[in-house]
């Protein structure tokens, strides 16, 4: 009897010749990027560095685009960005030591994002490994370990026969769900010794899917078929599983309320009748969604914004879909799913029993009146022009990249994404600089559109050295700067907490002039002016500097009553 397991593709005459005979002048580096050509990667993000220059050098033997930025954090940003962008492992190429720890943040960032981004550092030699102190370079007693809290999975090279299959693991575990970053390390002397290993022609890059099981889909089926005031919380597993479609079609059958979290933007039509927003930090909807029956989460483990600062207390019954089985119940109990939210939103669409709530739909605009006459007392005209304004400039298929600023902080619960995969932050965790250089890494995805990236004046001195990278390849990045003179936030929540604010005020540059002395254009806008300025800088090929003069207020948290 034979097996499919048994089954062994034999190489063709040309395929064994072409092993045997391997072209001269290879190295260490060159399985690196042979291996990342076989996987399907076109694009690597890094900065080089003294032990990793083996890979380096071997790029310009591949066909694969490099896009070189000026820190190694913001480099990483880029491919999250990516990584959201395409689906696709985004690879990241790093230096030993101080270069691969510059990247934390921004791991950091795409693991509380499930982001999937491969970085792939060099090592001090081999002779080096093992926790001695042998006085390397850029050396480390465990460089490994610094990631491991980090990143979803490490691995190790010591031979260059481990290679690609190293790679090729990480790239799955990058993809598998939940998506998020990988690490693998090479030796210095690994990397830059020639090879004798036949060209890497191809690889597995499947990763293994994670269906729900079918008996916990039945219990949700029936629970949610039969409840009396269903509701639903999109969060960005929905994004990132490409559910979205799936899940309107689900809150259509079931006719239950949806709102989407800050990382799930764009997940459900903004003015769907059944579209309670974003305004997930509203008291108003915490209250809606703590009188549901049966309340259905996707893609999101009820953290802290997403459950108005951990003020959210279901009264019903709760059933969480999420791929990262840390989070499933940690926050509440819960019927808990471990699944890919598309293929479990699926199960469930093909379970349910139809709905028919003819209320729903007023139930929502009921909430929505109640946000805006919320919002309406407290005298925040300027906040909402604004916004409105960059939506208004904003082509409806164009993504947008926030930094931690107050204006993101709007854009969370107030901004139309106008689709899944439009707008994106570093809500997940929370670090400063994310926007700009997450736009390079959008734009180098799909350069074809021009992508938005918006800061602050504090978050924006984080990364204005990509606006040489921007210039050095030309993509249609336009950056929004609001320039308010300080930590805008921070000013607002020490100001509130103490009295008075401490260590927030910036001297700051001439942004205009800056960018210029780049050779990338720049305007200084006002908020009247602000819709037709950022409009001419997104129709306008390649980077752009857009800045607004303001300050920004919050509107007022409901959290804390």
């Amino acid at each position: 009897m034979t097996h499919d397991h048994d089954l062994v593709l034999r190489p063709t005459p040309a395929q064994t010749a072409a092993a045997l005979n391997p072209p001269p002048g290879r190295n260490g580096g060159d399985l690196v990027v042979e291996t990342l050509a076989g996987l399907g990667a076109t694009t690597v993000f890094g900065l080089p560095g003294q032990h990793a220059l083996g890979v380096f050098d071997a790029l310009r033997r591949s066909d694969l685009r490099y896009i070189g930025l000026r820190v190694e954090n913001n480099a990483g940003f880029a491919a999250d960005a990516y990584g959201r962008i395409t689906g696709e492992a985004a690879p990241l190429l790093l230096s030993t030591g101080p270069g691969a720890l510059t990247s934390l943040a921004a791991l950091q960032e795409a693991a509380a994002a499930s982001a999937p981004v491969l970085a792939i550092s060099s090592q001090i030699p081999t002779a080096g490994l093992g926790g001695g102190r042998h006085g390397y370079l850029h050396e480390l007693p465990d460089q490994a370990a610094s990631f491991r809290g980090v990143v979803k999975s490490v691995h190790t090279v010591r031979t260059q026969s481990q290679i690609p299959s190293a790679i090729e693991a990480a790239w799955k575990s990058a993809l598998s769900a939940p998506h998020g970053p990988v690490w693998v390390e090479i030796p210095q002397d690994v990397l830059l010794a020639t090879t004798s290993i036949p060209v890497v022609t191809g690889g597995d890059a499947f990763p293994e899917e994670l269906p729900p099981r079918p008996e916990l889909t039945a219990v949700a089926a029936h629970l949610l078929s039969n409840a009396e005031r269903p509701a639903i919380i999109a969060g960005g597993g929905v994004v990132r599983a490409d559910a979205s479609g799936k899940l309107r079609q689900l809150a259509e059958a079931l006719q239950a309320p949806v709102v989407a979290t800050p990382g799930g933007k764009g997940a459900f039509p903004w003015t769907h009748p059944l579209s309670l927003q974003s305004w997930i930090e509203d008291r108003h909807t915490t209250d809606f969604l703590e009188d549901a029956d049966v309340l259905l989460v996707v893609g999101s483990g009820l953290g802290e914004l997403s459950s108005n600062y951990h003020t959210f207390k279901p009264r019903g019954r709760v059933i969480q879909i999420e791929a990262d089985l840390g989070k499933l119940e940690s926050n509440h109990p819960a019927l808990g799913i471990h699944a890919d939210a598309r293929l479990a939103v699926q199960a469930l669409l093909e379970t349910v029993s139809r709905r028919e709530d003819p209320t729903a739909p007023e139930r929502v605009r009921e909430v929505l009146a109640k946000v805006r006459d919320r919002i309406a007392s407290q005298e925040l005209a300027l906040e909402q022009q604004v916004l409105a304004s960059v939506r208004a400039a904003l082509p409806a298929d164009s993504p947008s990249f926030w930094d931690m600023t107050i204006l993101a902080y709007w854009a969370w619960s107030a901004f139309d994404a106008k689709g899944p995969n439009h707008m994106h932050s570093a809500q997940g965790a929370g670090g400063l600089g994310y926007g700009f250089p997450a736009a390079i890494g959008a734009a180098a995805a799909d350069p074809t559109r021009p992508v938005l990236a918006v800061s602050g004046d504090g978050g924006a001195l984080y990364s204005i050295a990509e606006l040489a990278t921007a210039k050095q390849y030309d993509l249609p990045v336009t950056w929004l700067i609001v320039d308010d003179g300080g930590y805008g936030i921070l000013r607002e929540y020490m100001t509130d907490a103490f009295g008075e604010a401490t260590a927030t005020e910036l001297t700051r540059p001439d942004y205009v002039a800056l960018a210029e002395s780049f050779g990338v254009p720049g305007v200084r806008t006002t908020p009247e002016s602000l819709e037709a300025d950022l409009s001419k800088a997104l129709a306008t090929a390649g980077p752009s500097v857009v800045v607004l003069p303001a300050v920004l207020r919050m509107f007022a948290p409901t959290h804390l009553a």
